[in-house]
């Protein structure tokens, strides 16, 4: 595929924005979790900030300053910081611009990268299943991770209500590239545009996850070989669209999504006021 993909229209992009944003709540489910006025509190440990954060889904009927305070409680109970993801969906409309005034440090911005079709993925072949308590463990010693932050991975991947199935890509015993994927159901959002040959938002869409490939073999093709692989395994299982998650100063990596299709379709962060938080 070329570098930059043709633009999706704007009402395809903002309906596969959406979905993706639901979809990628469905598959950082954390199984300790809890909800004070609407909002999604999610209290896993691990480096994945996704499943030990806050998610403001509704505006409430309190005011902010008692929704933070209700939220603190379990987060200390837990001994996590209190973190706040804020994306074009959070509510109230205003929260970043709120907490920003409230002296809450913005951290660690990313961006949600959406694919409308897999009808052009090739299949390189090569992927090796991995169980959950392999795959937290390969990563996990990749990253640094503790062993309570990798226990509390393989515990997330086993009860993930949407089942993350993870694969890596060896050659001569030697690790290439590891990924997982996670098969959301959901159907397309009421009001999405209708399916087109080039573009099917409709049936389940894939999320690409915890793409990772070893210091030692980047720049050889191995991410693009695993991304292209994990896609079309996807594709096998019926999915129709796809999404991920990346850095928003991981130029590298958006390259290589670009040159697989994949379109930007919205930004996201994190505030926090606890240094912990971005430590």
């Amino acid at each position: 595929m070329s570098e930059a993909p043709a633009p999706l229209p704007a009402a395809l992009l903002d309906a596969l924005g959406r979905r993706a944003e639901q979809a990628g709540l469905n598959a950082a489910a954390a199984p300790h979790e809890a909800q004070i006025e609407g909002w999604l509190l999610r209290l896993s440990p691990g480096q994945a900030k996704r499943s030990r954060c806050v998610n403001a889904l509704a505006e409430g009927r309190l005011p902010l300053e008692d929704v933070l305070a209700r939220c603190q409680i379990p987060f200390d109970r837990a001994d996590l910081p209190l973190i706040l993801r804020i994306t074009p969906y959070s509510r109230p409309t205003d929260l970043d611009e709120r907490l920003a005034a409230m002296g809450w440090t913005a951290f660690e911005p990313a961006l949600v990268m959406v694919l409308p079709a897999l009808g052009a993925v090739t299949d390189p072949g090569g992927l090796q299943r991995l169980s959950p308590d392999d795959y937290a463990r390969l990563i996990g010693e990749l990253r640094g991770s503790s062993a309570e932050e990798i226990d509390g991975h393989a515990e997330r991947l086993r009860r993930a209500p949407v089942p993350h199935q993870a694969f890596k890509l060896e050659a001569a015993g030697e690790l290439l590239a590891c990924g997982q994927i996670a098969l959301d159901p959901a159907p397309a959002l009421s009001g999405a545009p209708s399916a087109t040959p080039e573009f099917s938002p409709g049936g389940p869409m894939v999320g690409l996850f915890d793409i990772f490939t070893p210091e030692a073999q980047r720049g050889r093709g191995h991410g693009h070989q695993l991304c292209s692989a994990l896609l079309a395994e996807a594709g096998r299982q019926g999915a129709t669209c796809a999404y991920l998650q990346v850095g928003a100063g991981n130029v590298t990596a958006q390259r290589l999504y670009g040159r697989l299709g994949f379109h930007t379709a919205y930004r996201y962060h994190y505030r926090s006021r606890d240094p912990r938080a971005w430590a």
